[in-house]
């Protein structure tokens, strides 16, 4: 159970209107209309109970999944559960000399770990942090002032090391246990958690300490981490592209379901005027009902050429499994991939197929290298329109993936020219920020001049270009 709110000082419906700032700040989208329903949740609930309020805040003022990844630790930031060291701080083990008896904390943490006492570990991390994780709290600082304290979670974690009691935990747990094996490892997986959760309390404290010091706006800016839509595709880690492959079907469902909306909207087709003529007869010439013809919209096919190299094979990853997604859409999807040459690759991305390990297996089994293994967009292209040219045609939308950078290797703006006028519609995404297009080995601006590029450094600017580019 979460210990009571500590109450701010200057009154809480200030201190939510900043809460509110700080969330938008941060990519989440509140409405006065949330905000006034969290304001209601703060009159209907008790406010010493503060695991109520996380809820309750968090289900007025929360409209997607996966914003709980940037509304708790702002939550934990702005609604602290206390200050300083707190209230009753938890008492240290401590030697003759007055220094930390580290292994009788290790001790204490090894049993309250067995025992999964979440509360009292909660006290012993903000112990740990006050007794072990303090940095910088002595001298002075800029023009002779006396120096801030600060509080690092890794000195704090690395000196209780807690990773290197799971062999004694488990052997704790596994007492009067008969089977092996298979729970076994269950055992060992459920240590992990409760070890993996006491770090995030650690650095939870060693952040509300630090935003005691600093400021909750600084820390905010800095700690709280980004919406997975928001992630930039070329400097995301691995486990944020795994993240970000977990979102597509749901945004594919909301980019389908725009799609119908506008179909709705948009069933009459163009006015036809000799019908219109022809009913303005009866009405002494008088357009009085205007005619219109009958759309007869049609799936376009969809061809994508996408450079699978370095950083940028997480963004073409990314965007092929949106696709995938969204191929019914499409009369018919092709799928080519390139680094130094382009090969198909559309029977890895058949509905059905296993898409977990896609890229490795399109590396692995596509011809696309020749020589260095650097990008060759201009071989690509050329490659691309020797031997599947055809794929390209009136009926076809191409959409090329890449960030451009060519290795100053000649760029075939020609052949692109070529099957750009080929096909019905052509478009361009471009994972690199738009003001890097054109520096270095970049060719970006010399495409763009060939058909559209979009910018698309993260999954919600991907999605808002596909919502545009998708077929009415």
């Amino acid at each position: 159970m979460e210990p009571a709110l500590t109450v701010p000082e200057h009154g809480l419906p200030g201190h939510l209107v900043d809460f509110v700032g700080a969330l938008r700040r941060s990519g989440v989208s509140v409405g006065p209309g949330e905000t006034v329903d969290a304001a209601r949740v703060l009159t209907a609930l008790d406010l010493t109970q503060r695991a109520h309020l996380r809820e309750g805040l968090a289900a007025a003022l929360l409209r997607r999944s996966g914003q709980r990844e940037v509304f708790d630790p702002l939550f934990d930031l702005y609604f602290p559960a206390a200050l300083g060291a707190g209230a009753r701080p938890a008492e240290v083990p401590r030697v003759d000399d007055g220094r930390v008896d580290v292994d009788a904390l290790r001790a204490l943490l090894a049993d309250l770990l067995r025992d999964d006492d979440t509360a009292a570990l909660a006290e012993l991390a903000r112990a740990a942090v006050d007794a072990l994780g303090r940095s910088g709290a002595s001298g002075t600082g800029v023009r002779g002032a006396a120096a801030q304290p600060g509080w690092s979670a890794y000195q704090a974690l690395r000196a209780l090391s807690p990773e290197t009691l799971l062999a004694q935990i488990v052997a704790d747990l596994r007492a009067g246990v008969v089977e092996e094996g298979f729970t076994d490892e269950l055992l060992r997986r459920e240590v992990r958690d409760r070890i993996a959760a006491f770090r995030r309390m650690v650095t939870d404290e060693v952040r509300r300490r630090t935003a005691e010091i600093r400021g909750r706006e600084q820390v905010a800016r800095s700690a709280v981490p980004t919406q997975v839509e928001q992630v930039e595709f070329l400097s995301a880690h691995a486990e944020q592209l795994a993240r970000l492959r977990r979102t597509v079907h749901p945004l594919a469902r909301r980019l389908a379901s725009r799609l119908a909306v506008r179909r709705r909207r948009a069933k009459r087709g163009e006015l036809d005027m000799r019908r219109t003529l022809r009913r303005s007869m009866s009405t002494g010439g008088v357009p009085m009902r205007p005619a219109y013809r009958t759309r007869r919209p049609g799936r376009p096919e969809l061809v994508v050429l996408c450079d699978v190299s370095g950083s940028v094979a997480g963004f073409s990853h990314f965007t092929l499994l949106l696709v995938q997604a969204l191929r019914e859409q499409f009369s018919k999807v092709r799928v080519f991939a390139f680094v130094e040459r382009a090969d198909e690759v559309t029977h890895l991305f058949e509905p059905g197929a296993e898409l977990s390990g896609v890229m490795q297996r399109v590396l692995r089994e596509a011809e696309l290298v020749t020589f260095d293994g650097h990008s060759d967009y201009g071989g690509s292209f050329g490659s691309f329109a020797e031997h599947w040219g055809e794929a390209v045609g009136p009926k076809t939308s191409l959409l090329v993936l890449g960030d451009a950078r060519t290795n100053y290797r000649e760029p075939n703006l020609t052949v692109l020219k070529r099957l750009v006028g080929r096909a019905r519609h052509a478009h361009w995404l471009n994972p690199e920020p738009r003001r890097q297009w054109g520096s270095g080995d970049s060719a970006a601006l010399r495409y763009a001049d060939v058909l559209p590029m979009h910018e698309c450094r993260t999954a919600a600017q991907l999605a808002d270009v596909v919502e545009g580019l998708l077929p009415v």
